[in-house]
């Protein structure tokens, strides 16, 4: 064998060492930071910083932290619930408000939200057939129509499905794309109307079921996969807007009786169930409920929440979340809706908003939570539009009127966590010396560390980031929210 022949040879089996020896420590839980880089990104009130990259720092070997110290403590070696991903929803609002922008102004949104240059959204829910987002109610059959024969959705094809495409078109891998109905058909329901509450007549429960099945085969024949659905929004929740009450004993009845074994009968055992879909206040009665049955908890891949519990200032009971995971440890926890309610267009930048994304998102992970969904992925200057006039907060509004998207804080808290923390990866565990912050970390599936640090104090903040037997030395500012990549 030649010399430089030699020479290339030794040089892959060194490299092929030290593969195998970093490989070794990953798997093994042993980490090595010192002098290692830690990179820092950070969005700030008051100002330019916006999902910004400052200056790194370097890990050195931890002594004996001070009770004086504040400290964010995080052990790889402690792995918990694997991570689906973040995303929002595509209603019929956020396709009009789309359809009405220029193509450039088109492109910057899908970028913003779906692309690594943006903050990487992989999930997507929607409803079936009409939401209050939109500009009208409408279902996919004629009324009456118990059969389905008259099933179509012509109307999502014309705004809602083309956004859709365009979306996942530019989500590369990890696709999470569901569905929930706001209110059955009039005539299903016991008040005749899709609207203001009533519930499901058990006499149109397989009928209702067959409608899920047609909506899947629908846009499955769009090309659009669907990954799973929850079986009704927001069920104790008697609105002037779609809406349909299940108590916990009918819910559960409805999933083991018809759902499950529709789904199971047509071939669709793979497609994931979720229910309750609505805050965290109840959510306990209904998991006990639901999945204390053998033969309703066989279909169920879950159960989703909201956080409107919290809109009048109220507790939001992170505790519920982690005695159901104690509880039912198989079940997955996702966060299936939130949004900053009673839209004002003077308070586009309230950082109290973002706050309660950081500081949900935070807690929500920490309790078990696989993924997070937004409500509504673009509104326009008005909140809208809402046919009963519910206006809310998006993360990106756009005036129509200017042709001008409006990027609110909170797009870039969400963007903390989506950006960084990569579908698969796991939570570690992670906990603060002090109130004062907030911190939640996953391990990517590459093997690098995402912390996220949030400060809702008026004060610039000193920290160390303890990993193991190392520290970093950082310093968070007043009302900011940092992701830090190791």
């Amino acid at each position: 064998m030649k010399k430089n022949q030699l020479h290339i040879l030794f040089a892959f089996i060194f490299i092929l060492q030290k593969f195998i020896f970093a490989q070794y420590s990953y798997e093994t839980g042993e980490y090595n930071f010192e002098d290692k880089e830690l990179n820092v990104f950070v969005t700030a009130e008051n100002t330019n910083l916006k999902l910004t990259q400052i200056e790194s720092s370097k890990f050195i070997k931890t002594s004996q932290p001070l009770e004086t110290e504040i400290g964010v403590f995080v052990n790889p070696k402690k792995k918990f619930q694997e991570f689906l991903g973040i995303g929002g929803a595509i209603t019929d609002a956020s396709a009009e408000v789309f359809s009405k922008l220029s193509n450039t102004k088109q492109k910057e949104f899908l970028k913003a939200y779906f692309t690594e240059d943006g903050i990487n959204y992989n999930i997507i829910r929607t409803s079936i057939h009409s939401s209050d987002f939109g500009l009208g109610s409408h279902t996919y059959i004629e009324e009456g129509d118990d059969k389905l024969k008259t099933f179509s959705i012509e109307k999502d094809k014309k705004k809602r499905i083309p956004l859709i495409k365009r979306s996942i078109d530019l989500i590369k891998e990890n696709l999470v794309f569901y569905a929930s109905p706001w209110s059955p058909p009039a005539f299903m329901k016991t008040n005749n109307n899709m609207l203001r509450g009533g519930k499901l007549l058990p006499k149109y429960y397989q009928s209702w079921a067959n409608y899920f099945v047609k909506f899947i085969e629908a846009y499955e024949a769009e090309g659009i996969p669907v990954w799973g659905v929850t079986i009704q929004n927001e069920p104790m929740a008697t609105q002037r807007w779609e809406s349909c009450i299940y108590s916990a004993e009918e819910e559960r009845d409805f999933l083991k009786k018809f759902l499950g074994p529709t789904f199971e009968k047509v071939g669709y055992g793979d497609k994931n169930i979720i229910v309750w879909d609505h805050n965290r206040d109840l959510i306990s009665h209904r998991a006990n409920t639901i999945f204390e049955d053998p033969e309703a908890m066989k279909y169920a891949w879950g159960i989703g929440f909201h956080w409107y519990e919290t809109w009048t200032g109220g507790d939001p009971k992170y505790d519920n979340l982690k005695n159901i995971k104690e509880s039912y440890p198989s079940i997955n926890l996702l966060f299936t809706e939130g949004c900053q309610e009673r839209f004002d267009s003077d308070h586009y930048n309230r950082w109290s908003n973002a706050e309660r994304y950081g500081n949900s998102m935070i807690n929500d992970f920490n309790s078990g939570t696989v993924g997070w969904t937004d409500w509504n992925i673009l509104l326009n200057q008005n909140g809208g539009p809402n046919h009963v006039k519910n206006y809310c907060f998006a993360p990106i509004h756009a005036n129509t009127q200017t042709n001008e998207l409006i990027y609110t804080p909170s797009y870039f808290y969400i963007g903390h966590f989506s950006k960084f923390i990569r579908p698969k990866s796991k939570r570690i565990s992670t906990s603060v010396s002090r109130s004062t912050i907030e911190s939640t970390s996953f391990q990517n599936p590459d093997g690098k560390i995402v912390t996220v640090v949030m400060n809702k104090t008026n004060q610039n903040i000193d920290y160390k980031l303890i990993v193991g037997e190392y520290e970093a030395r950082l310093s968070i500012l007043p009302h900011s929210i940092q992701s830090l990549i190791y």
